[in-house]
């Protein structure tokens, strides 16, 4: 069976997601970027594109542009992690941040994994800060909150940096590439 050759994309703003992808790296052997380095020319070099991002503002950051970079190039396979500060165990959250972010085929193709991070306000940027207090005041007032509501007002009314991240979160992505 020939080797398949895998690299990993990932996109980091206050450390987790690069944490983690270092932890996958070094568990691996895959080749490590930046995203700012990604060019399509470089992913057709590579079987597999492993592209690691945080969730932001209930978005994916970064993906769109290299799921692009992606398709431009002759990779045959993607596969996406997320990191944030909800906890793995909240399910329905992370399940529904799913649903908002990818289409019902790239649900079922792509194969997406969630690892718990946390938050360190002081690598944090401005606009980010601003946006998390206004999300507290707005979470604080609302009514008839769902789950995901409960979840993102626990998260963004903590004031103080934490980490929750572990390499057992990177755990259901190794036994995927193992399996593959």
């Amino acid at each position: 069976m020939a080797e398949n050759r895998i690299i990993l994309i990932y996109k980091s703003s206050t450390g987790f997601t690069k944490r983690y992808a270092e932890m996958i790296a070094d568990e691996t052997g895959c080749d490590l970027i930046d995203h700012k380095a990604a060019t399509a020319e470089m992913l057709s070099k590579y079987d597999t594109v492993i592209f690691g991002s945080r969730a932001h503002a209930g978005m994916i950051d970064g993906y769109k542009k290299i799921k692009k970079l992606f398709e431009e190039s002759k990779a045959r396979k993607f596969i996406l992690f997320v990191t944030g500060a909800t906890p793995n165990d909240a399910g329905d959250v992370i399940e529904a941040f799913w649903k908002q972010n990818l289409t019902d085929e790239e649900l079922s193709e792509i194969p997406h994994f969630y690892m718990q991070g946390g938050l360190c306000y002081e690598k944090m940027s401005f606009g980010d800060k601003l946006m998390m207090k206004a999300a507290a005041h707005m979470m604080k007032k609302k009514k008839d909150k769902s789950p995901y509501d409960k979840e993102l007002e626990q998260a963004v009314s903590i004031s103080c940096s934490y980490d929750i991240s572990s390499k057992k979160y990177i755990e259901p992505l190794l036994s995927f590439l193992n399996e593959a």
